[in-house]
């Protein structure tokens, strides 16, 4: 595992498309026992190195029901964006994840965590990649029918203070989703 991250952090295969430059965040251990999936690093964690280190790992931290110092623990969460590194400004938000990453480096890595139980799949990109034909039609039904993709995958929608009116206009989010997403956590880590 050691290796393997070193190899990806010193990865360049499309420092050719990154304004800041290639800065692969990612952080795992052989003892993981959750890998949450999300998009792509944002400035501040491209700056910081540390994956959810914005308002929306705040956010994503009070999903769980974690305080830093779980959520930073390897042996216990792993964390794996699609795309390793920050892919620039889009004209509304972030550019989608590089292509290149997830084929290249999840299956090794996933290959290094044999404790793994549960997959946190944040926003549409990780849940287009895993889920493929078994997503739903868009993030809302798929979030929604979260149940179909248990006991290994939790699709979540993105945390970001973007997506306030998505949380406000689906309460059954936190009502529903939350309450099983903290049980797992619990469960698994606890």
């Amino acid at each position: 595992m050691k290796h393997l991250l070193q190899e990806i952090k010193a990865c360049t295969v499309c420092a050719e498309f990154l304004p800041l430059g290639p800065r692969p965040v990612v952080v795992a251990s052989t003892q993981s026992r959750i890998i949450i999936i999300g998009q792509a690093p944002g400035t501040r964690v491209h700056q910081s190195g540390l994956p959810w280190n914005d308002p929306s790992g705040d956010l994503l931290r009070k999903w769980l029901g974690v305080d830093k110092s779980v959520f930073y623990d390897s042996g216990k969460f792993a964390h794996m964006p699609i795309g390793f590194c920050y892919p620039g400004k889009g004209q509304s938000g972030d550019l989608p994840p590089r292509p290149e990453c997830a084929p290249l480096w999840h299956q090794p890595l996933l290959e290094q965590m044999p404790d793994l139980q549960l997959t946190l799949l944040i926003g549409r990109y990780s849940q287009a990649y895993y889920l493929k034909k078994q997503k739903k039609g868009n993030l809302t039904e798929t979030v929604k029918n979260y149940q179909a993709y248990l006991p290994g995958y939790l699709p979540l929608p993105h945390p970001s203070p973007r997506n306030r009116f998505w949380l406000k206009k689906n309460s059954w989010f936190e009502e529903e989703v939350l309450p099983v997403l903290r049980g797992k956590v619990r469960e698994l880590i606890f």
